[in-house]
């Protein structure tokens, strides 16, 4: 099980990661990050949501509403770029973090406690 302030941290990258894919609305995005992460990853629309307007507020996504075959209009989001941008930092970010842990988990004589 992934810890919580770990599933917190990875909201934002996750969020730009999949918008970048194109427009998406919030559950969907849910069910995206669960199905790549094979469930490890999950969030409850009231954790998504908050997120998804702060990043709006920060000019990083916008929204639109589209109207769909069966059922009430959907609310999509997207990237802004200022969004891809941000993206590109977070990326780096994780990638820098991931890269150390990596080296650190592969010296020799790192002994599992």
């Amino acid at each position: 099980m992934i810890p919580k302030a770990l599933i917190a941290a990875s909201l934002k990258p996750f969020i730009l990661s999949v918008l970048s894919r194109g427009p998406s609305y919030g559950y969907e995005i849910i069910q995206h990050v669960e199905s790549i992460t094979g469930g490890d990853v999950s969030w409850t629309t009231s954790t998504l949501y908050p997120v998804l307007h702060r990043l709006e507020n920060e000019d990083l996504l916008e929204s639109f509403w589209q109207e769909v075959e069966k059922g009430p209009a959907r609310k999509y989001y997207r990237l802004t770029k200022k969004g891809v941008a941000r993206l590109e930092t977070e990326k780096q970010q994780w990638l820098s973090i991931h890269e150390a842990l990596i080296s650190l988990w592969d010296m020799p004589g790192l002994k599992p406690a």
